[in-house]
């Protein structure tokens, strides 16, 4: 949702580093730039302004125009202040220091995610935490919604408050802090009611709500897509009733990315998690620092540390290594290393995170990219018995028709697998046999260009070797 911005201000801060002297009348110019780029992007006016007389005077000192790359200089400082609109570095935990059962209460318009945001939370909580959750639907009004909250409680393996027909959602409230203090409960999550847009009714209800349990976090959950809307609809539930923090749903849209920016001024309230996906994991902790970082295509290392550390199976991983090194991996652990690779998400989502890379993402159009061929090696490695799924060499005509028929796919679909997999194979084998030094020294004497001792079967670019797989 970053992309507009993240390209005006790569543009701006990339001209700037390629003259070798800054001037008061550059600084002025880019800074126009920038406030095009940010109003453009849907930023409130008041931050706009704020940002830009930030950068600007700070821009404008000595030890930046008299710098050896004034161009750097000014990076970092459009870096800090974007940290700063942001809300400061480092992420802002839930509030989770009162007496248990802790009360948190989830506010916000319909449509937002705030249901579904409540069972992300509730997953969170009860696997990252160890904490033992009660989520509660207060929402009388919406048909089915407390349905959908107790089915949303089943997918995150956690409780659910019991529904009975007829109560008020103060009364629901009330029993639920109840249950949770008799049953030992250590948070209770209280999804509310929303409505199309703000009035008196909502307000007065959640004032109630909050009244009642005295909840340690107000989370307002706005959906980023809404842009603007979503800034002002922050600034008038804060104003009514305080907002503790903003979970910001729908991170993975296409919208311009203004309210992230503006949320913090707006409202004095930080964003502390943010949602891309209807998938109950799919909930992380806001940086400002790292959001900041892909703003300016500086990547998010960190970022793409915790995403792998969440979402691959460390023991799968080296268990396949071995095997790589040892020459013995089999299509098993081809399928199992596909897995990996899709849990990660989506290719440009991942380019996105590399500093650097934003440029390369933009080049990365996945519709055209056959991400299907990742599914279609699935089907035909599914449709293999398991003695060919480990000798893959047994697999002859007769074979490869059968699992083409029975993986949907065609016999030259099934040799292309089976090509790509000999030729991974070989390098394996090619790897383990020379050893990391000597296939340093094989691909500096390749690059240098002095060719490889190829032969039939022998390494990529050598005279007579086997042309680079993939």
């Amino acid at each position: 949702m970053f992309e507009s911005l993240s390209d005006k201000f790569s543009g701006v801060i990339g001209d700037l580093g390629k003259r070798g002297t800054l001037t008061e009348a550059d600084v002025a110019e880019a800074m126009r730039e920038v406030r095009l780029a940010m109003l453009e992007a849907d930023v409130a006016l008041p931050v706009v302004k704020d940002f830009v007389n930030k950068v600007k005077e700070r821009s404008v000192g000595a030890e930046v125009l008299e710098s050896i790359s004034p161009g750097q200089a000014v990076a970092k400082i459009v870096n800090d202040a974007l940290i700063d609109a942001l809300g400061g570095a480092g992420a802002v935990p839930l509030n989770l220091n009162a007496a248990p059962p802790v009360p948190i209460l989830m506010v916000g318009l319909q449509g937002s995610g705030k249901t579904t945001t409540s069972g992300k939370i509730a997953l969170r909580l009860a696997t990252r935490e160890r904490k033992k959750v009660l989520l509660a639907s207060l929402d009388t009004q919406r048909p089915a919604a407390q349905l959908q909250l107790q089915q949303l409680a089943e997918r995150a393996k956690v409780a659910s408050l019991p529904i009975v027909a007829g109560q008020t959602p103060v009364e629901i409230a009330s029993r639920a802090m109840d249950t949770a203090r008799r049953e030992g409960y250590d948070v209770v999550i209280l999804d509310t009611a929303g409505r199309l847009s703000i009035d008196e009714a909502l307000m007065d209800e959640v004032r109630q709500i909050r009244d009642v349990t005295h909840p340690a976090e107000t989370l307002l959950v706005v959906d980023a897509m809404t842009g603007q809307d979503a800034v002002n609809t922050a600034k008038l539930f804060n104003e009514a009733v305080g907002v503790s923090g903003v979970v910001m749903t729908r991170m993975d849209g296409d919208a311009r990315g203004g309210a992230a920016l503006s949320m913090r001024a707006i409202t004095g309230a930080p964003i502390k998690l943010t949602g891309s996906g209807e998938k109950l994991d799919a909930l992380e902790e806001f940086h400002p620092e790292r959001v900041a970082g892909r703003i300016l295509g500086l990547g998010d290392i960190a970022g793409l540390v915790e995403k792998a550390a969440d979402t691959l199976d460390q023991e799968e991983g080296e268990r396949l290594a071995k095997k790589m090194m040892a020459g013995k991996f089999d299509l098993d652990d081809y399928a199992s290393q596909i897995r990996q690779i899709q849990k990660m998400g989506s290719i440009s989502g991942i380019l996105g995170m590399l500093p650097g890379m934003g440029k390369m993402k933009d080049m990365v159009d996945e519709k055209k990219l056959d991400t299907t061929i990742f599914k279609k090696h699935q089907a035909i490695i599914s449709s293999m018995t398991k003695g060919e799924r480990k000798t893959p060499d047994i697999i002859k005509a007769s074979r490869k028709k059968r699992i083409a028929a029975g993986s949907g796919t065609t016999v030259q679909d099934v040799n292309k697998l089976l090509k790509q997999f000999d030729d991974m194979s070989t390098m394996m084998k090619r790897v383990n046999k020379l050893g990391l030094k000597g296939l340093m020294r094989q691909a500096s004497a390749l690059m240098s260009g002095g060719g490889m001792p190829g032969g039939p079967g022998g390494f990529p670019g050598g005279p007579g070797g086997r042309p680079p797989f993939g």
